[in-house]
């Protein structure tokens, strides 16, 4: 032991858990980060290839083009427009901003299994609502949690793990209910797969409501795992406030190049998604056949409701 006193705060902060490793195995598909199966196409690689005799000098630690490419995309001003090293940076970086002790973050369990790092880290209490029967949001029960100290709300859209999703009518109600003064973040990282609405549906909710952000990634469908890159759109003031709290090159030159490109081709975005939803129905009718059930996924993966099963019995 080195004897060293750190922060009595990290005993309530897990270590983020590696994925096992095995021997290479055509039987064997890493499905565990919910990845696409699809890397970059030749546009975003050549972007990344023109950077290389560059990689002496900092990155633009404002991401002025990436910004620029993003607000193009969704047609907000670029000064709205938050980019980190994932979405996790932001997310993490938007707790150390608007959480203290004495504070509160409400958030849906379970859900993506950073949010207990937020309250953990700020020493704010974490109130956790379950999900319904059928593994979405319970947003009437989450309202009635709110409270004075409520600081922070998180609703992760389609939820991750459970890959179920609400309507953006539900969620503009939801917002609309609280007070102006609570941040809602709406964790987005697979919108893009949802088919109960357009991508584009929920920006329309940024205008009724100051105090919503939403949080997408370039991890998912944009198959930029590796290059560490996600996004939020809300008001200046909060990006403002992130970039306070977080350090200032945290967004490489190369993710920054490859985001940036990556964003400008919707049409393979586009089919893409037709063809992780195709087989999404496909493994959901697979597992049906096998007697197993899966939540209505809007996302690139399943959630398979074993019940007494052991998981050993899906393999063989």
């Amino acid at each position: 032991m080195s004897g060293l006193e750190f922060n009595a705060r990290l005993r309530g902060i897990p270590v983020y858990p590696a994925a096992e490793t095995y021997d290479h195995s055509p039987d064997l598909v890493k499905l565990a980060s919910n990845e696409t199966p699809w890397g970059p196409p030749p546009q975003v690689i050549g972007a990344i290839q023109a950077q290389l005799e560059t990689l002496n000098r900092y990155p633009d630690p404002d991401k002025s083009a990436l910004r620029r490419a993003i607000a193009d995309r969704s047609g907000l001003p670029a000064a709205r427009v938050t980019v980190g090293n994932g979405s996790c940076e932001i997310l993490l970086a938007a707790g150390e901003a608007l959480l203290e002790p004495g504070a509160e973050l409400v958030h849906a369990w379970p859900s993506f299994s950073m949010y207990p790092h937020l309250s953990a880290q700020s020493g704010a209490r974490a109130v956790r609502v379950p999900l319904d029967a059928d593994g979405r949001h319970d947003l009437e029960a989450m309202a009635r949690e709110v409270t004075a100290a409520t600081r922070l709300v998180l609703v992760c859209n389609p939820n991750n793990p459970t890959a179920t999703a609400l309507p953006v009518g539900a969620i503009d109600a939801f917002v609309a209910q609280l007070p102006r003064r609570v941040a809602v973040i709406l964790d987005e990282a697979y919108v893009e797969f949802n088919t109960l609405q357009d991508p584009d549906e929920s920006l329309d909710l940024l205008a009724r409501h100051p105090n919503l952000v939403l949080l997408r990634t370039f991890s998912k469908v944009y198959g930029l795992c590796g290059a560490r890159v996600g996004y939020a759109l809300g008001s200046e003031e909060f990006r403002l406030a992130v970039d306070r709290v977080r350090q200032p090159f945290s967004v490489n030159a190369l993710a920054q190049a490859a985001a940036a490109e990556a964003i400008r081709h919707q049409d393979e975005v586009e089919r893409r998604v037709v063809l992780t939803v195709a087989e999404r129905l496909h493994v959901e009718e697979e597992l049906a056949g096998r007697g197993l059930h899966t939540t209505e996924s809007q996302a690139n993966f399943a959630w398979v409701c074993l019940g007494d099963r052991d998981e050993g019995e899906l393999v063989g």
